[in-house]
């Protein structure tokens, strides 16, 4: 039973890093990966808290932009193993923080423009401390009482639409370029989740000559067919089929409803200079 994308409190995910790590090993789960969006805040906590027998992965979840068939797209990227005081990438998950704090300000400065009763504070209070994302947002304006629920606040009357606030990214060449500087593995995640535009071929084997090692096959957004496609392609690229179940908590997600297979993880780890697994 491995895991190699979750989340915790230090981003958007439900359960503190110790919670998660607890949650993990009642589920079975013997390997667990901690890729939290853009910061690696929570692996120190789960690495103090993590039970005898179970191997933490440390990685990060990159927000990252590119050029798909001509229109620009969000692609995240999952970073493993790197060094854990490299510098490079240290700057650049700062710099994609400080933009997710400085959408999201502008966001409240719309909404406060209309009316709406919502401010900052009251957004901060609900990312306690982790890099603002939408989901906090969204929690806020709940809270806030403007909107009935999360999914309604991300319709096209809020925040996908008339109250969308960019967020800066690096581009996805740009990060796989320092995830590998800093020795560690990067793969594509879930590269067929409804919300994007379809990946070419022609895009995952640029990255893949670039040095991307794995790509998400196996994920709650990938319907069978995606799947299939998605291991096809692995195959033909020679990328590593990776089962995940991109976890935020308990009410939204099963934990290791996806995993991948200890034959992969062995050759995931083989490409790792940066840093080794963390076990209990």
């Amino acid at each position: 039973m491995i895991d190699l994308h979750t989340h915790t409190t230090a981003s958007d995910g439900a359960l503190m890093p110790q919670e998660l790590v607890a949650h993990a090993a009642a589920a079975g789960l013997r390997v667990l990966a901690i890729t939290d969006h853009d910061t690696t805040g929570g692996i120190e906590a789960a690495a103090a808290a993590l039970p005898a027998g179970m191997t933490l992965v440390p990685g990060v979840e990159i927000s990252c932009r590119a050029q798909v068939a001509g229109r620009a797209r969000e692609v995240h990227l999952l970073a493993y193993l790197t060094m854990r005081e490299d510098r490079a990438l240290a700057d650049l998950l700062g710099r994609i923080r400080d933009s997710r704090e400085l959408r999201a300000r502008r966001t409240v400065g719309l909404l406060r423009a209309e009316g709406h009763p919502i401010e900052w504070p009251q957004v901060a209070q609900v990312a306690g401390g982790a890099p603002v994302s939408g989901r906090h947002l969204a929690a806020a304006m709940v809270a806030a009482g403007i909107v009935s629920s999360v999914d309604d606040a991300f319709g096209r009357d809020w925040l996908g639409g008339p109250f969308h606030a960019p967020l800066w990214r690096p581009e996805v060449t740009e990060a796989l370029t320092v995830v590998r500087g800093a020795g560690g593995v990067g793969v594509l995640a879930h590269p067929c989740a409804p919300d994007g535009a379809p990946l070419s071929v022609e895009f995952v084997a640029d990255l893949a000559a670039r040095g991307l090692v794995g790509i998400e096959v196996d994920h709650p957004d990938h319907d069978e067919d995606a799947r299939r496609r998605l291991r096809y392609l692995a195959d033909e690229l020679t990328l590593l089929p990776i089962g995940s179940s991109g976890f935020h908590g308990p009410d939204t997600s099963r934990i290791g409803s996806d995993t991948t297979t200890p034959q992969v993880y062995t050759r995931l780890l083989a490409h790792a200079s940066g840093s080794t697994p963390i076990r209990g």
